[in-house]
């Protein structure tokens, strides 16, 4: 049995240091943010590489970017079935201009880009650097050789023409950021540090710090590795120095060990971040430094009771997610993650996983922070085909590559707890799959001992031609990964416990699972006027069963489901989106949301559905639904009681002597994990009251009227002036009583005033072709959400909204510089 113990995330920054002792000052590591001032083309103009090329007609814009949200939804567009979302691609072209100092030719410096979505190809001053083919893993290129005092030029070419290449909306272009970094010639290699937790007991931790000292100058040298952990306050609570040595062109390998004394945990309550300053001195002075955040945490997972975090037993109730952030696409700000993850937060969420690819850095930053489990995944695709223009095409040359590049960048996330090598990939079915399986797990555990290995199965158990998974290729595995574990004959009933029987040693997890699916809001009684037909009441049932199995069974460690959020892509015209998401791709929660908040949080909840607009249906018997982790729920029908029901999950047992509960037994009035009622319609008020421990709420649902005002939200009242920070603008269509309209939406026209941009408009309806940059767009379901991206200077931002006949009406956001 293994125990994982792990940490941290390296964050590199540019600082100054003066030590307590009098060491001299030495200018260290030197990290510019390259992601401002580019210019961009989209087609693929002769010589653009070069560095006398005229691109001064060429538009400015900064980067993250990608092209492909800013254009038009079309069928004819040729990225086909479970491609780029019916939006346009091809090849794009950016440039940037930037000066460097006689000084800077005497230091190493180096390019490093998040993720250029794909085939890039990258030339500084017209020499070309590399070719970079997979869009989801971070690269980086040495300048050095070709750098210049004075005005430099990097050209970089986007290559995504060949269609399709994914079987999910991807975006084109430079989507992730970009960095300079300039540092001595003696300096820490790049992705090259590896720190860990290697044991915690009797109030004390150990780290374990693994340095990779790179000396690109002519002459043997030595020194001293200083590595200080600090806590949130900046205190230093440990320290540890190590001498080294480093001959002339060659790398160094430094090893040291940190004690210490009564550490903070990190875990999913108190995501708790050291700072551990690891620094490279020679003469006393202090020639390179980087600064890796470190979580402190101890890991174990067990075939019989699953995943332990810090010695705590934790059920993994975790979502798949893609990486596109809805109508902003692939290059994603981080306010649009923070208020994505602080929704699955509430929701009772505690892991991503992220489909199918290597996310952001900053995404990973954001996890460690807010306390989340991740399981971080390589390919969607192997050398046998699924897309005709897929990863097969790479895999020979760039699988190892791109397999290390994301475990060295991602290893000292504490995050991050385990690595998925491929998500349903072909030879899981082949006699011969394991052989690679079996090299990736190798590489993984030499980068990362600390960790397991897991891989998305979806034919486990599976029948017909092609047979199932071989057990060859699953005891490879550290953790079996399945992808919808109830597939075939009895599973639909016993899950993993055919296979629990006949691989006792195997650790079980669903790393895919159905969610309930379906449009937010979607409501139908069917088309026949005389009949209630409900499309809404029983997608729960197979979801419910599932989670009863996952949550009673400890040797499952958890489930990710399908999917947190809608995505964009991996569906047939006319839809631009999934359905899948219990969030839609603006952010809006669905029923399914309010589904697993009962079952994943402890605090008293109720939701009701569906909306109470029936006219015509008088008198028709509704079903009426109620998720709530409630002991006890009573339904109004304007004002009179139409019951109160009960459910209970899991079931008591008695305790300590016959006929005993503790707490007191709730007689359940249904084996389901929902509530129903099925309710004669009539207009008016439908109320439930929940009880759990004395505690009571109250769910309403009105009868609305027709859209009669416009109402604006904010999620925050300013927003720094950096061109990078956001403000969401939530857009409501009331009626008289204030009551959101499910069913009168209106097209709305929106103006913006100040120094901010419209940076997407969205609404969840995964059929609603409108361009996300269009100042016109309909509410879906009374919705709408604007996001808006300051432009870099100071001032009142003041977004206008109008529709038709209803008042129009504003709300500002302040611009501050920091």
């Amino acid at each position: 049995m293994k125990e994982i113990r792990c940490i941290s995330v390296v964050l590199f920054c540019f600082l100054f240091f003066l030590f307590a002792e009098g060491n001299a000052i030495a200018q260290t590591r030197e990290i510019l943010d390259m992601d401002m001032g580019w210019k961009f083309i989209k087609g693929d103009p002769a010589d653009s590489e070069k560095t006398d090329f005229n691109d001064s007609e060429w538009r400015n814009l900064n980067v993250p970017h990608d092209w492909s949200i800013e254009g038009t939804f079309s069928q004819e567009e040729h990225t086909g079935r479970w491609g780029a979302a019916f939006l346009p691609t091809g090849i794009g072209w950016y440039r940037k201009h930037f000066q460097v100092t006689k000084n800077d030719l005497k230091r190493t410096v180096w390019v490093e880009f998040g993720g250029v979505y794909m085939n890039s190809d990258v030339w500084l001053n017209g020499h070309h650097l590399g070719k970079h083919p997979y869009g989801y893993t971070g690269f980086q290129y040495d300048l050095s050789p070709y750098l210049k005092s004075g005005e430099n030029v990097l050209a970089v070419r986007v290559d995504n023409s060949q269609q399709p290449n994914c079987r999910w909306y991807s975006g084109s272009g430079i989507y992730r950021s970009v960095s300079l970094v300039k540092t001595d010639p003696l300096h820490f290699g790049h992705w090259d540090t590896y720190i860990r937790t290697t044991s915690v007991q009797n109030g004390q931790a150990e780290l374990a710090a693994d340095y990779s000292i790179d000396n690109t100058s002519d002459k043997k040298t030595s020194g001293i590795i200083r590595s200080e952990l600090l806590d949130l306050d900046g205190k230093i609570v440990a320290t540890a120095d190590v001498p080294f040595q480093a001959e002339a062109g060659k790398q160094a390998q430094v090893a040291c060990k940190i004690q210490v004394p009564s550490p903070i945990l990190w875990s999913l309550e108190q995501p708790y971040l050291y700072r551990l300053q690891s620094s490279i001195l020679k003469n006393e002075k202090i020639i390179d430094n980087l600064i890796t955040n470190v979580g402190i945490r101890e890991i174990k997972f067990d075939a019989d009771k699953g995943f332990f975090l810090n010695g705590k037993h934790v059920k993994i109730n975790g979502v798949g997610i893609h990486h596109d952030g809805g109508s902003v696409g692939s290059a994603v700000p981080d306010d649009v993650w923070i208020r994505r993850l602080e929704l699955l937060k509430v929701m009772g969420c505690n892991a991503i996983r992220t489909a199918h690819n290597p996310p952001s850095t900053p995404f990973l930053d954001l996890c460690d922070k807010m306390g989340f489990l991740v399981l971080d995944e390589a390919f969607d695709e192997w050398k046998m085909e699924k897309i005709d223009f897929g990863y097969h095409l790479y895999f020979d040359e760039w699988a190892v590559k791109d397999l290390t590049s994301m475990i060295k960048r991602d290893r000292n996330h504490p995050s991050v707890i385990i690595w998925s090598v491929g998500n349903e990939i072909k030879e899981q079915r082949d006699e011969n799959g394991y052989k690679k399986l079996r090299e990736f797990a190798n590489i993984a555990h030499e980068l990362d001992p600390s960790r397991p290995i897991t891989l998305a199965c979806d034919n486990i158990g599976a029948e017909g031609s092609k047979g199932p998974t071989k057990d060859s290729f699953l005891n490879e595995l550290d953790i079996v990964g399945y992808n919808y574990s109830d597939r075939w004959r009895t599973r639909r009933e016993l899950y993993y416990s055919l296979d629990k029987r006949a691989h006792p040693d195997w650790k079980l997890m669903g790393t895919e699972s159905r969610s309930i699916n379906g449009n937010r809001g979607d409501y139908s009684l069917g088309d026949d006027p005389e009949k209630v037909q409900p499309n809404y009441n029983t997608q729960m049932i197979a979801v419910e069963q599932n989670w009863k199995f996952v949550a009673t069974h400890d040797y499952v460690i958890g489930d990710f489901l399908w999917t947190g959020f809608d995505h964009f892509g991996e569906n047939v015209w006319p839809r631009k989106s999934t359905y899948w998401g219990i969030i839609d791709y603006s952010g809006f929660p669905k029923d399914a949301y309010y589904f697993y908040k009962s079952q994943w949080t402890e605090e008293p909840m109720a939701h009701l559905f569906p909306h109470w607009n029936w006219k015509g249906r008088e008198g028709q018997t509704i079903p009426v639904i109620c998720y709530t982790n409630c002991d006890t729920v009573e339904l109004f029908l304007n004002g009179r009681s139409l019951g109160e029901k009960r459910l209970a999950f899991p079931k008591q047992g008695m305790v300590d002597r016959w006929n005993n509960y503790d707490p007191p037994r709730v007689g359940a009035t249904t084996n389901d994990l929902h509530l129903s009622w099925d309710v004669p319609y009539e207009p008016g008020t439908l109320m439930v009251v929940g009880k759990k421990d004395g505690v009571k709420v109250i769910e309403k649902i009105n009868t609305t009227g027709s859209s009669d005002t416009v109402h604006l939200q904010i999620d925050k009242e300013s927003i720094r002036a950096n061109s990078k920070d956001i403000c969401h603008f939530v857009v409501e269509l009331l009626d008289e009583n204030g009551n959101v309209v499910p069913d009168d939406d209106q097209l709305m026209q929106f103006t913006l005033k100040g120094p901010g941009k419209i940076l997407g408009i969205g609404n969840g309806d995964p059929v609603d072709h409108r361009s996300h940059q269009s100042d016109d767009y309909k509410t879906y379901r009374g919705l709408c959400l604007v996001v808006v991206q300051s432009t870099g200077d100071a001032g009142e931002i003041t977004l206008t909204a109008k529709s038709g006949s209803l008042m129009k009406v504003s709300k500002s956001v302040w611009s501050v510089k920091k």
